[in-house]
């Protein structure tokens, strides 16, 4: 695994899970998240004028990875309204490179070594430490499988736009700008009269109202942290790449611990120490 892609992979995750702590602190998550995107969309239409479209051979993969990364809001909206973040996000984010790994095999013929998919399992792994940590601090809700269900949907959802986002830019590395602020740029028209119809425009007002740094803050963040992961795709195996990436769930953890007062405890500390045995397998002999 080239050091270059996994610094761009670890600093991809940072910004992510920053991200994640922005939303989490957000008084009507899906509001925020959207006007993340609009913002995200509305300088990536800006840049587009100087960076240029994408070529042709990959419009096809840039709209249909919109259409996914729509069904993945839709979806997320839907599991989040009956379902807790404890339950979900882990679930949702520890299963997205097991499967990734599946597809990359079928797809990208990309074969882990021996020590390769030891380091994917060990990551895996550890962010399951991560996720029983919240699950077990959940004493009042047991988890449903109808939850468990639809966090597995999350992950599939995050696995074929990734191998859809890695496929189109593999060996293109001039045009994973241009692809991901294309991608940017039609988002916003296919999430936005969902929440707009389900919040209405006076929660949008609200939002911008009680915290516009934080948003224009998070947009930016979303655009340069899949960017950045984008162009890592370009020359590193999209298995690992995946692996690595979703270290932003030990990331966010931490930031929980450190900025929310939540507890960060043994099984958090442990699934951290998995998780990067599992970056140094992959470093090593990936």
């Amino acid at each position: 695994m080239p050091t270059l892609a996994i610094v761009l992979l670890l600093t991809s995750a940072f910004m992510h899970a920053l991200w994640n702590l922005i939303l989490k602190q957000s008084e009507v998550k899906y509001v925020a998240m959207n006007w993340q995107v609009l913002l995200g969309g509305a300088a990536a239409i800006v840049a587009i004028f100087f960076v240029g479209l994408p070529p042709r051979s990959m419009w096809l993969f840039a709209g249909l990875s919109t259409i996914l990364e729509m069904l993945y809001f839709l979806l997320l909206m839907y599991a989040y309204t009956d379902h807790d973040f404890s339950l979900i996000y882990p679930i949702a984010r520890g299963a997205a490179p097991a499967l990734l790994a599946v597809w990359a095999a079928l797809f990208l013929h990309e074969i882990p070594t021996t020590g390769g998919l030891f380091g994917i399992l060990l990551i895996v792994v550890g962010m399951g430490f991560i996720g029983a940590t919240s699950l077990l601090q959940n004493h009042e809700n047991k988890p449903h499988l109808k939850g468990i269900f639809l966090a597995l949907g999350v992950a599939f959802i995050i696995s074929v736009y990734t191998i859809v986002d890695g496929t189109a830019v593999k060996g293109h590395p001039d045009s994973a700008l241009p692809y991901a602020l294309s991608m940017f740029a039609l988002v916003p028209f296919l999430t936005t009269p969902v929440v707009v119809h389900r919040y209405g425009w006076g929660a949008f007002a609200q939002a911008w109202r009680e915290q516009p740094w934080r948003l224009m803050l998070g947009g930016a963040l979303g655009v340069v942290a899949y960017t950045t992961a984008l162009f890592a795709y370009t020359f590193a195996p999209l298995n690992y790449s995946e692996a690595i990436r979703e270290v932003s769930v030990v990331i966010g953890a931490f930031f929980g611990w450190k900025f929310l007062g939540e507890k960060m405890g043994g099984y958090r500390l442990a699934g951290a120490a998995v998780i990067f045995g599992g970056i140094v397998l992959i470093a090593a002999f990936g």
